[in-house]
């Protein structure tokens, strides 16, 4: 999917302050460059509780749409989430693509684990109810971290 910008529109500027983001940019970064550009001219929350309270907003925008038929509005909301969220991480200094590429990979082992201790007992996930899998990633969870299993929440 290519990425638009509004520079077709009537109402941006030539010059716009935006373009100097590199759109090249993996989404999340792009959306980091963005965000900054703005912050560059005052545009931006003071810290990060005004962030946090958009994106408190944006999840109950969300939630809201969860069951409606309007599936474009759902993916915009969807989009404005991870858009502040993504704010969130720009305001506490941390990376967002590689926060998630780190989240990647942590599913990936946790899931890969719970296969693996499935197998042993010549089990799949398919043959398995929900409150196992949560038990075998809770389990997952608590070997990465050297410690026994708690009960957190699933994923």
């Amino acid at each position: 999917m290519s990425r638009s910008t509004d520079t077709d529109h009537d109402n941006t500027t030539q010059n716009s302050l935006l373009q100097q983001a590199d759109s090249t940019q993996p989404a999340l970064n792009y959306a980091v460059s963005l965000q900054n550009a703005a912050a560059s001219v005052g545009f931006d929350w003071p810290d990060s509780t005004g962030v946090i309270a958009k994106i408190k907003e944006e999840l109950d925008e969300v939630a809201a749409e969860i069951h409606s038929d309007d599936q474009a509005r759902l993916h915009d909301e969807i989009g404005d989430l991870l858009f502040a969220v993504t704010n969130l991480a720009r305001h506490l200094n941390v990376d967002p693509q590689q926060a998630l590429e780190q989240s990647i990979h942590k599913f990936y082992r946790r899931f890969n684990y719970i296969e693996h201790q499935l197998h042993k007992l010549n089990k799949t996930p398919e043959s398995c109810d929900l409150a196992t899998l949560d038990s075998l990633w809770d389990e997952a969870k608590a070997h990465e971290r050297g410690s026994t299993p708690t009960q957190k929440s699933r994923r």
